[in-house]
């Protein structure tokens, strides 16, 4: 299973960029969409392939802490 988890775009060389998912930073390749520095995308295989609305990534990443959250206090 694949987990899509936004990154937002830190640093941008040629079509390579440099992205961080809170905190762990990671080098993507953006040749496949139109991503600027602060922008949100969703990373596959090394590839961006989806520029996120900054809101809609804020709020998948809060579900996601919502759930890690959840399996700290053993729910």
């Amino acid at each position: 299973m694949c987990l899509a988890v936004p990154a937002e775009v830190k640093s941008i060389e040629g079509h390579m960029a440099t992205v961080d998912y809170g905190g762990v930073s990671r080098k993507a390749n953006i040749s496949l969409v139109d991503a600027k520095v602060g922008d949100f995308v969703i990373v596959h295989a090394g590839y961006a392939i989806q520029v996120m609305d900054k809101q809609e990534a804020e709020k998948t990443l809060e579900l996601f802490q919502e759930m890690l959250d959840l399996e700290d206090a053993g729910a």
